[in-house]
């Protein structure tokens, strides 16, 4: 394994990183506050910085070489340090249109979408004219499961009718949220339990589509975005807007779920990275029982332990990234199970700590730590939660070792 970067991606390393430096991280509190004042829409901030970050090139970096004309040209390896940047602050992925749940829907529309659903959804995401979202979790079911899935997607002559309640559908409170990826069955008593599920486009504007309320995450609405709770009643889209074909949701979800998956692995690294720059400077500056924190062994220990947890996740997301470079997303199922288990969980160790050494201000709105944790912890959730990605990679490895 080589995880040299050439010379191409350390000036990409570096611009990304001086724009950040430049753009990014002088306005984070100016985002926040134009957010609380209009929660659901894209503050006109946001398109300034996005204007800029297209004007330098800097722009749907994280499409792999695979996906020809839509592609930036980098492999998974090359996106992998300038999406830990990127992810040092929440929003900041949008910045360069790299932000989920976009991401995964421009790379399924660029993978399974024919020539009219790229035409009318794929091209404008990628310009970062609108924003989508995915809409596979239902309250009533356990979604980890999407065999369990229970929205009906029926055909009526030349139109599909959709019924159902979805929920945490990230991405869809946003005014400027246009299409909906909607996962559901279309064949329920298949006997084949993974071909029973279809996916569909469904415009946010389609009626029978209802808004009943954005969810929380530990009291985070995550404006803009959002992560909304929808029920369909009766609505109605042709069939054209079928991806690929009726029995292909599951394996459409798979083909989504892997790219994104390490792409949150490599945000969490940025998060974690953060945190612990930020731990450092507040122990080396913070005085208690007469000396500065940093001479304390248990802090010492806590930066210690933390730089160590950062650089193994680091390297097994770029071993990950590089495997499915190399032999395919599937070859590297394994690797990129084992970082999406261990990626989130060091984030939160890390982050944990940070606020421990910032007392009563780590809770507190005025640094990014409280909300990085309720973010980081959700991603113990988010693609599946840990304890499915642990009980098919220990079968798998078992597998393989016992044969």
């Amino acid at each position: 394994m080589n995880f040299e970067y050439s010379e191409k991606v350390q000036q990409l390393i570096k611009r990304v990183s001086d724009f950040m430096d430049a753009n990014v991280f002088p306005v984070e509190q100016q985002m926040h506050d134009l957010v609380a004042q209009d929660p659901w829409t894209t503050p006109p901030l946001m398109d300034e910085l996005k204007a800029k970050a297209k004007a330098a090139g800097l722009w749907n970096l994280f499409l792999p070489v695979a996906y020809g004309k839509y592609s930036a040209g980098l492999t998974n390896l090359e996106y992998a340090p300038l999406a830990e940047i990127m992810g040092k602050v929440m929003w900041g992925p949008e910045v360069f249109n790299c932000a989920a749940p976009d991401t995964g829907n421009m790379e399924v529309l660029a993978k399974y979408g024919n020539e009219a659903q790229k035409k009318q959804w794929l091209e404008p995401l990628l310009a970062g004219e609108i924003r989508s979202a995915f809409a596979m979790t239902e309250p009533e079911v356990a979604s980890s499961d999407a065999t369990n899935i229970e929205l009906r997607i029926e055909r009526d002559g030349d139109q599909y009718v959709i019924n159902g309640r979805k929920f945490y559908i990230s991405g869809a409170c946003r005014k400027q949220c246009e299409i909906m990826i909607v996962m559901g069955k279309t064949d329920a008593k298949n006997s084949n339990r993974y071909i029973q599920q279809s996916q569909v486009l469904v415009p946010m504007n389609t009626p029978g589509v209802t808004m009943v309320r954005p969810m929380k995450v530990f009291g985070y609405v995550d404006a803009p975005e959002g992560h909304a709770e929808i029920t369909f009643e009766n609505v109605r889209v042709p069939v054209e807007n079928i991806l690929v074909g009726e029995g292909k949701g599951f394996e459409i979800a798979q083909g989504r779920l892997g790219p994104g998956r390490i792409h949150h692995c490599m945000r969490s690294i940025g998060v974690a990275q953060r945190a612990l720059d930020l731990m450092c400077k507040r122990v080396n500056e913070r005085i208690v029982f007469g000396r500065p924190m940093i001479k304390q062994q248990s802090v010492r220990e806590d930066i210690a332990k933390s730089a160590c947890q950062i650089e193994q996740a680091r390297l097994m997301t770029l071993k990950a990234a590089q495997k499915m470079d190399t032999e395919g997303n599937k070859a590297a199922k394994d690797l990129i199970a084992m970082i999406k288990i261990v990626a989130p969980s060091m984030s939160l160790d890390v982050i944990d700590r940070a606020i421990q050494c910032h007392g009563a201000l780590g809770v507190s709105q005025d640094t990014f730590l409280a909300h990085a944790y309720a973010g980081q912890r959700t991603l113990r959730l988010a693609d599946g939660p840990d304890q499915v990605h642990m009980m098919q990679l220990g079968r798998d490895l078992v597998k393989k070792i016992a044969g």
